[in-house]
C-alpha cells in the first residue's frame, strides 16, 4: 500500500505551495546561483554558451581561458579567422562547426549590431549557432530577463519532481514560466541546472542528500 504522502496519493504535479517550498529550500542552499561558465561580458557569455553545446562547462572554461585573453570581442575573433579560432577551441567537441558559427555570428554582430550583443530574442536567435536555449541563457544571465533555458538537467528535474512535467523542452519551458513563483523566476534556471547536475543525476539520483526529497514525485528514489 502506498504511503500516505506518496506520489501516487498526492498526484503527479507539485502544488503551488510545494513549488514555493521547493524554491525556498534551493534558495537557502544557494542564495546567489549563477552559471558555471566563466565570462566577463555578454559577448563572452554568448561565445561560451555557443561552445557548450554537447560539451561540459569545465571543458569550455579551459578553452575560453586561452581564447578570451587574446580575443574577447566580435572584431577580435573575426581578426583571428576561423582557423585561428579553431586553435583555441580544438579541445571542445564539434569545434569545426562551432568555429564556423562563432565567426559568422561575430560578423553579424559587427555589421548589424555595432559589435554589441542584442538584448532581444529575435536578434539573438538570428545568430548562427544560437537557438532558443542559448538565447534564454544570455537573456537571463547577461541581461537579467526571467527566461528559462531548458537543458537536459532542467528537463529531467522538472519531470521527475513533478514541478513542470512535459513531453518536450518547450512544454517544460512554458510550464516552468507559469508555475515558478515570480520572486524565484530569475534564478530558477540556475537552481534547477545545478540540482540536476549534482543531485538529481540522470543514472542514479542522490535522493538521500536531496533537500526536496519529501516534495518530489519521483517514484524510484534511491535509498543509499
Amino acid at each position: 500500500m502506498p504511503e500516505r504522502n506518496s506520489p501516487r496519493r498526492r498526484g503527479r504535479t507539485l502544488t503551488r505551495a510545494e513549488i514555493h517550498e521547493m524554491f525556498e529550500r534551493l534558495s537557502a542552499l544557494n542564495p546567489k546561483p549563477t552559471t558555471e561558465l566563466e565570462y566577463s561580458s555578454p559577448f563572452e557569455l554568448l561565445v561560451a554558451v555557443t561552445l557548450s553545446a554537447q560539451s561540459t562547462d569545465v571543458g569550455v572554461n579551459k578553452a575560453t581561458r586561452r581564447l578570451f585573453p587574446v580575443a574577447n570581442t566580435p572584431a577580435a575573433i573575426l581578426a583571428l579567422g576561423e582557423d585561428g579560432l579553431k586553435r583555441y577551441i580544438s579541445t571542445i567537441g564539434l569545434y569545426n562547426a562551432k568555429a564556423k558559427n562563432v565567426i559568422a555570428a561575430c560578423r553579424i554582430l559587427v555589421e548589424q549590431h555595432g559589435g554589441e550583443v542584442p538584448r532581444d530574442r529575435a536578434s539573438l536567435e538570428a545568430l548562427p549557432g544560437v537557438g532558443r536555449k542559448t538565447a534564454n541563457v544570455v537573456l537571463n544571465t547577461a541581461f537579467g530577463e526571467p527566461t528559462m533555458a531548458v537543458d537536459t538537467h532542467i528537463f529531467r528535474v522538472s519531470n521527475r519532481t513533478g514541478l513542470a512535467p512535459g513531453k518536450n523542452v518547450r512544454e517544460v519551458e512554458d510550464g516552468l514560466l507559469k508555475r515558478v513563483p515570480r520572486q524565484f523566476l530569475h534564478d530558477a534556471h540556475h537552481w534547477l541546472i545545478l540540482h540536476g547536475r549534482y543531485v538529481c543525476k540522470a543514472r542514479r539520483p542522490e535522493c538521500p542528500a536531496c533537500v526536496i526529497r519529501d516534495l518530489c514525485r519521483y517514484p524510484d528514489k534511491t535509498l543509499l
